[in-house]
């Protein structure tokens, strides 16, 4: 069995920014703007726990730090998911 070359049929998320007003994301070559509004969770984080950001299954993004979970399908089609986080 041999392996992949590194860096090869791998996928990525990426945090590109983070301003006052929320988190940008790059997933697979799609980028995703998530408000703070909607998405509270990286308001108060430090900065290193919202760049610790992993793609697992290709579409479940994960930050382990902040144990938040999202798919993909949420970001890019929120009315299908009506449930909101309540403080």
């Amino acid at each position: 069995m041999k392996s992949q070359e590194l860096g090869t049929g791998t996928s990525a998320a990426e945090v590109v920014n983070i301003s006052v007003n929320g988190v940008w994301l790059h997933v697979n070559g799609q980028e995703y703007f998530l408000p703070h509004t909607e998405y509270p969770w990286f308001r108060d984080a430090t900065l290193g726990a919202v760049l610790n950001v992993q793609l697992l299954h290709e579409t479940h993004l994960h930050w382990p730090d902040l144990d938040v979970d999202l798919d993909v399908d949420s970001l890019e089609n929120p009315e299908a998911y009506p449930l909101t986080y309540r403080p």
